[in-house]
């Protein structure tokens, strides 16, 4: 999706992509301080949640091994969490 300018290399490096995104946010008014490619990542991760209320689904997205981080890192309360995850079947 985002081809490297450099001609060795095939993609983008992380550190390119996050400029681009810096630019974008600041382009239409935002603090860039406040936004950015991690902050999307939890963003989307946080609406899929909410949307479906899948917990699994989303720790498998964020390719986290245990369920206690996806539950940290979408700021959730443990006993919704697991409550949510009892009644998902693997």
């Amino acid at each position: 999706m985002f081809p490297s300018r450099v001609h060795g290399r095939p993609h983008l490096s992380t550190r390119q992509y996050a400029r681009i995104v810096n630019r974008w946010i600041e382009s239409i008014g935002l603090d860039p301080h406040k936004y950015g490619t991690h902050s999307m990542r939890r963003t989307k991760a946080a609406l899929i949640y909410k949307k479906t209320g899948n917990l699994r689904a989303v720790q498998l997205l964020l390719r986290h091994t245990k369920l206690e981080s996806t539950v940290r890192y979408l700021g959730i309360e443990v006993d919704d969490a697991l409550h949510i995850s009892e009644q998902i079947e693997l």
